[in-house]
């Protein structure tokens, strides 16, 4: 059995679907807080099985009989290392043979806020001997395309990456990389570091967003701290911003950009070229 957490997020989803295409539907868990959210997927055979990272006596029967597990991190930063630890036990008293979480890019090495707490969870999944495979995921370029409606009505991008190159890719890549990891075999203990085809600056985003629009959008480049300020300004939460702020500085100093070609590989093509995203997005 291969199971899946935080199936009902848009990486779990996708990862479901890629699973679904591979292997009987009676094969594949899904471990959600809100099972009602995954009504679809039960409807399609998938077990579908309630558990909520911060509640560890649900991650027991929820894991039980898991061969294979797909930990998706969570989203709640801060509380991540805490939780991850929670599924982490659960997984080596349920057995699970395969574990594998998604983490972020160099996460042995980055320097970015956000990557302490990954840094934490594979010392974790190391410590607990259960076979692992690190997923280290780069940007999705989801982030910079999911919300393009302001730079489209102000005519810019704003940041603090200044020449820093992103190898971005999008979700669907990631995804199909979890799935190539959990229907394969040979990738116990393996760390791949995933990253997009081709990296990007801030600059080269905002002139495809251009050219995908039909307007000029430019790209903006402030200090790390006038970044997080512009932020905090259209409401943004002040902790989430200095995070944001903190991530662009990290893409400034390359901690974003990877050239392995690792994620190509386990998907067996090339990773969707960030003109296909722009226009997507644009489109929407």
């Amino acid at each position: 059995m291969i199971l899946v957490t935080a199936a009902t997020g848009k990486l779990g989803r996708l990862v479901v679907t890629g699973l679904l295409e591979k292997v009987p539907a009676k094969d594949i868990a899904v471990a959600v807080r809100d099972p009602s959210k995954a009504s679809d997927l039960a409807a399609k055979g998938v077990q579908v099985r309630q558990a909520d990272y911060s509640k560890p006596e649900t991650l027991g029967p929820a894991l039980a009989g898991a061969d294979k597990v797909l930990l998706i991190s969570s989203s709640e930063v801060g509380q991540r290392a805490v939780q991850h630890q929670a599924v982490v036990d659960a997984a080596k008293k349920a057995g699970v043979r395969l574990l594998a979480y998604t983490s972020i890019l160099h996460a042995d090495t980055s320097g970015l806020v956000l990557a302490g707490e990954h840094k934490a969870t594979e010392e974790a999944i190391r410590a607990s001997s259960i076979p692992f495979v690190f997923l280290r995921n780069g940007w999705y370029t989801e982030n910079y395309t999911e919300n393009l409606a302001p730079a489209l009505a102000h005519g810019a991008l704003i940041g603090s990456s200044g020449q820093g190159r992103s190898a971005a890719a999008t979700r669907a890549d990631y995804a199909a990389a979890a799935v190539a990891v959990l229907t394969g075999t040979g990738h116990e203990n393996k760390i791949y570091e995933l990253a997009g085809d081709t990296a990007f600056t801030a600059a080269e985003l905002a002139a495809e967003v251009s050219r995908q629009a039909g307007t000029t959008v430019v790209y903006k480049d402030l200090s790390q701290a006038d970044h997080a300020g512009a932020l905090i300004g259209v409401g943004v939460p002040a902790p989430f911003a200095e995070l944001l702020a903190d991530s662009d500085a990290g893409v400034a100093r390359g901690e974003m950009n990877d050239s392995s070609g690792d994620l190509r590989r386990l998907i067996g093509r090339p990773t969707t070229p960030l003109a296909d995203a722009v226009a997507a997005a644009v489109k929407r």
